[in-house]
């Protein structure tokens, strides 16, 4: 689905990402975890086209996305959660997964409406609050609406950048369950997550950034059991086992 190689990203004259290599299967929820600074935002960040990279590859499929702007690569299959849901506040919970489905509109109405259908079913709550103002919303209602309008593009990609920042245990709980139904409907996940623990026991296998380099990597049982990993990233997360 998703092959980086050697990706090389900064800003000015200060290097963030530093040959980074990696590779996501079609199916697979995979986590990057790392302590602030290591460079997972900016990795999801490249990956979208809202960075460009200086050197490496980032193949979708047969695409290499470094030649796309970010509309273009939304509408080749990735769709990007951002880190603090920057939900349209301004307008309707349903005002903001039509903006979702703003390619897929031009494609296919009756394919949208049945995303919307499923969508919903998720996300129950949605439907209740479709003509609220989505600033009006709670944290975790936000987060909901954020993953909603990711879905409504249909990606075969769906990146997620820390989607339990600032929400109570039970809610992020509610969150993962929710990411591993959107595996189980065929969608690839690509989740970048502090809270490790949680992250590591939805996942099929993980990767461990610090200052720009990928440190560890594995399956997410091994990493889980790895004693390194468990000091630097496991000792306080909640644990959100679904």
């Amino acid at each position: 689905m998703l092959r980086i190689r050697n990706l090389e990203v900064g800003y000015g004259k200060l290097k963030v990402l530093k040959r980074i290599s990696l590779h996501v299967a079609p199916g697979e929820i995979i986590t990057i975890i790392g302590a602030n600074g290591a460079g997972k935002t900016t990795l999801l960040h490249t990956i979208a086209g809202l960075l460009r990279a200086s050197g490496g590859e980032v193949v979708l499929r047969d695409q290499n996305l470094r030649e796309y702007p970010a509309r273009k690569i939304v509408g080749l299959g990735v769709s990007l959660v951002p880190e603090g849901r920057q939900v349209f506040a301004t307008m309707t919970v349903m005002e903001n997964l039509q903006m979702g489905a703003y390619l897929p509109m031009r494609r296919d109405k009756n394919r949208v409406r049945e995303q919307l259908a499923w969508i919903i079913e998720l996300f129950p709550v949605l439907h209740e609050r479709a003509g609220q103002l989505a600033g009006t919303l709670s944290g975790g209602e936000q987060q909901m609406l954020a993953m909603g309008r990711a879905l409504m593009a249909q990606p075969a990609l769906i990146m997620m950048d820390e989607p339990s920042t600032g929400l109570a245990p039970l809610i992020v709980k509610n969150i993962f369950k929710v990411i591993v139904k959107m595996r189980e409907a065929g969608n690839t996940v690509l989740l970048v997550e502090q809270n490790a623990k949680a992250a590591l026991h939805i996942a099929d296998r993980g990767y461990v950034m610090e200052t720009g380099h990928i440190l560890a990597q594995g399956a997410a049982a091994d990493l889980l059991a790895n004693q390194d990993v468990q000091r630097a990233y496991l000792g306080r997360d909640v644990d959100a086992q679904t």
